[in-house]
């Protein structure tokens, strides 16, 4: 069996391998998506193919829509070559449960993919076609959070982006070669703008707080700059500010979605599905024809679309207003699944651990996440009204976190911590010293703090060194804690730990005034007392 529209005719073959099939004609939805999109969707790895795919996938299924969606890469144009076309743009979705068994669907809702090179007058004739059509309700997006970024911390344009402002929007005929997302996206609105100022919803799907809003800076920001060029008018800018005209709606997602694994692979391949080995592509994407993926997944979006949009809520997205997005993102980021996750990378790593799954299999840990989570975390939660909060942080503690065959690992979340824990702990913290006068309430967060800061030494539980994730804070925190190693305990860790934990950029307030520096630098000399001394105050506190 090959993932291929011919390769869909072995339809016995396909349902003899558990495999479900479009139940649409593929080839006509894409037609009538090329004659007339609706949905355009700019970042088109793992996640959007299988969980925003899915949705298209679902709405057709169910006669709710004709379309698909119309795939953008701006990034990795191998994902294109090599991933899509490849295979007719056919995605085969794999959810990994609990038990073992998977689930496999073919989704054929992705009917074209469309590399963003815009200095190639064909493809910017395509997508000017595209942005231009009146019946064109939303683009969304999942380019990560770097992808909205303009400016370095001197408050300065990237050299890239600056060479994109200079450029300008481009003609009719023929954009600039452009280095951003976010320069593409405002260059084809200005097209729209000018065809007709044809409302439309521009809607970032990525895994951000406030995602909504740093889209919509970025946009604007990139016209703006043009405009002090002189090179796009000012209405055209007041246009992009019109949330009757475009809309920049919030949202949040939360779907586990790895790497594809070795395991599923030989899988399919055992069931005679063909060429289903991942690539590298040159950007180092590691990207396979199949997606594996958790089967417990959320969407959440702020409903403010201008053109009208798709069905969403029938395919089980929650379309709400803006503060009930942002009730739902701080649930999960700030109490229900985020912190739990930091706590296991850190501890993971320092523990020898490969695999998230096993880790909850370790009682201290496990323990610990059940502290940070239902127990600390659950009298200062925000309950945003449509999801319980203590329904959703049980499912990630019995149900998602433990699924063993999740290949996720601590080594991967691991990465940025010092990014994550103001908002992951941060803001716990800041409610507890709201509500109580101060935060000595708590004790499995300043663990997990003192876990991270354990880690940074870069020396495991053993006593052996590994490599630590990438991290943008990563130098300077070596920096502050050089010359610390295993058996000291001496008063100069105080001098070392304090210009760290008083640190409001890390995490939001002055741990010291939150009545929590002290604890933690108690913690963190425990775990440092000598080889096999985090596991010992892993158990003293956590049984």
């Amino acid at each position: 069996m090959k993932l291929s529209i011919e390769g869909l005719r072995q339809a016995d073959a396909w349902k003899a391998a558990g495999v479900t099939l479009p139940s649409y004609d593929v080839c006509q939805i894409a037609e009538n998506t090329r004659k007339a999109p609706v949905w355009v969707h700019f970042g088109i790895g793992n996640i959007f193919r299988i969980f925003i795919g899915s949705l298209a996938d679902r709405l057709i299924s169910e006669g709710e829509t004709d379309k698909g969606i119309t795939c953008v890469e701006s990034f990795d144009f191998d994902v294109v070559d090599k991933i899509y076309d490849a295979y007719d743009n056919l995605v085969l979705g794999v959810t990994l449960k609990a038990d073992g068994s998977t689930d496999k669907q073919i989704i054929g809702s992705l009917t074209e993919a469309i590399k963003a090179q815009t200095g190639d007058a064909a493809t910017w004739k395509r997508l000017r076609d595209i942005f231009t059509d009146p019946g064109l309700q939303m683009v969304s997006f999942t380019i990560t959070e770097k992808g909205y970024a303009l400016k370095g911390s001197d408050g300065k344009f990237f050299p890239f982006v600056q060479a994109d402002i200079d450029a300008g929007p481009g003609s009719e005929a023929c954009a600039p070669a452009y280095n951003s997302a976010m320069s593409i996206v405002a260059a084809l609105l200005y097209e729209r703008y000018k065809a007709g100022k044809y409302p439309m919803a521009v809607v970032s799907m990525d895994n951000c707080s406030h995602n909504g809003e740093k889209l919509m800076s970025s946009v604007v920001g990139m016209a703006q700059a043009w405009q002090a060029k002189g090179v796009v008018p000012a209405e055209f800018v007041a246009w992009l500010q019109d949330e009757s005209q475009i809309a920049f709606p919030w949202s949040m997602i939360d779907k586990i979605t790895p790497r594809p694994a070795e395991s599923v692979q030989a899988e399919l391949e055992k069931l005679g599905i063909e060429d289903m080995a991942p690539v590298i592509t040159s950007k180092r994407t590691y990207i396979a024809p199949f997606v594996n993926a958790e089967g417990p997944q959320y969407l959440v979006i702020e409903d403010k679309f201008p053109n009208g949009r798709p069905a969403l809520e029938k395919a089980g997205v929650y379309m709400t207003d803006r503060d009930t997005v942002n009730k739902v993102e701080r649930m999960k980021v700030t109490t229900c699944l985020n912190p739990l996750h930091t706590a296991l990378a850190v501890y993971g790593c320092l523990l020898g651990y490969t695999l998230i799954a096993d880790e909850m299999k370790d009682p201290q840990l496990a323990e610990l996440v059940h502290r940070i989570g239902p127990v600390e975390g659950m009298p200062v939660v925000t309950d945003p009204g449509i999801l319980s909060p203590q329904d959703f942080v049980d499912e990630v503690i019995n149900i998602r976190i433990p699924n063993p065959f999740m290949p996720d690992t601590p080594q991967r979340i691991a990465t940025d911590t010092s990014q994550k824990v103001g908002i992951r702990y941060g803001e716990t913290i800041k409610s507890y010293v709201e509500k109580y006068g101060d935060a000595k309430k708590l004790e499995a967060i300043p663990l997990a703090l003192a876990g991270w800061l354990r880690y940074l030494i870069g020396v495991d539980d053993e006593g052996e060194e590994f490599e630590r994730s990438m991290d943008p804070m990563l130098d300077e925190l070596s920096a502050a804690l050089a010359g610390i190693k295993l058996g000291d305990t001496g008063a100069d860790l105080h001098e070392k730990l304090a210009p760290i934990l008083s640190n409001a950029n890390i995490f939001g307030s002055d741990l010291y005034k939150a009545g929590l520096g002290e604890k933690i630098e108690g913690f963190f000399a425990e775990e440092l007392a000598g080889p096999g001394a985090v596991r010992a105050t892993l158990k003293k506190y956590l049984g």
